[in-house]
């Protein structure tokens, strides 16, 4: 059967409107969240005043010359993780409760919509948050990387938010709201500090360093670190390997829940 120019346009004013509806879902997603001050204050301003404390103030009292950089990555990792896991672990979990989610299943909008939205904000929360750390180590921090390691690393940060973002959208659909803000917070802060994402794991307790291993900041944050040459020295592609099979893992899980 051949197509004709009608069948044609109604083509594309489809793909067209679909795209649209992205957009659109992206656009109020993102204005939403930042238009929120308990989502937006903690989201952005807490890496940074952590990294100013303990990679800047701190450091002029005589720590290693490197500490900037070296938490430029870890804490990198830490202000990537807090967007992805609250606005699909707490967010999820309330707009599930609350019938929104189920209204969006019912509309004619694509669902999948729904969740590319999420992920757009926390990446753009997460753009925010690491040119800001980039700002700052690089102007009263001193460091110094190359064009390269400064885009690489950026742009590993923002990739790095897709298992968080799976992780997130696992505990929203299977936590309450009510329940959900605690079980996160439970979860993020002991996954950070466990990561060695404020104290290098050599300075861990064997064993906590054996725990480290089990949780996908560590591995992110030693593909940023190698960038640096910072890390541990283990092959890139364990890293990664092991963040990709969380990520299916978590997804997996997050499927079961949604139906």
């Amino acid at each position: 059967m051949k197509t004709t120019q009608s069948d044609q346009v109604i083509t594309n004013r489809s793909w067209q409107q679909t795209l649209n509806v992205y957009v659109l879902e992206a656009k109020t997603e993102f204005l939403k969240a930042f238009r929120m001050p308990a989502f937006t204050i903690p989201s952005l301003i807490f890496p940074v005043m952590f990294y100013v404390f303990f990679g800047l103030i701190f450091n002029r009292n005589g720590m290693g010359g490197q500490m900037p950089t070296y938490l430029l990555a870890t804490y990198g990792v830490f202000g990537i993780m807090g967007p992805a896991l609250f606005g699909f672990g707490v967010g999820v979990a309330i707009e599930k409760d609350q019938g929104w989610l189920a209204l969006k299943q019912c509309s004619p909008m694509p669902i999948s919509a729904y969740f590319f939205a999420r992920i757009f904000t926390a990446m753009q929360f997460a753009l925010i948050i690491v040119l800001s750390l980039f700002i700052i180590g690089g102007i009263f921090g001193d460091v110094k990387l190359t064009t390269f390691q400064w885009t690489a690393t950026l742009f590993l940060l923002l990739i790095g938010t897709l298992p968080f973002c799976a992780l997130g959208l696992w505990m929203g659909l299977a936590l309450k709201g009510q329940s959900a803000p605690a079980v996160v917070n439970l979860i993020y802060l002991p996954m950070a500090f466990l990561s060695g994402l404020w104290i290098p794991i050599q300075l861990f307790p064997q064993a906590l360093e054996y725990v480290a291993w089990t949780l996908p900041p560590f591995h992110l944050a030693q593909l940023v670190l190698k960038i640096q040459n910072n890390d541990l020295g283990h092959p890139w592609i364990i890293h990664a390997a092991v963040l990709g099979v969380m990520s299916l893992l978590f997804l997996f899980l997050a499927l079961r829940a949604f139906k």
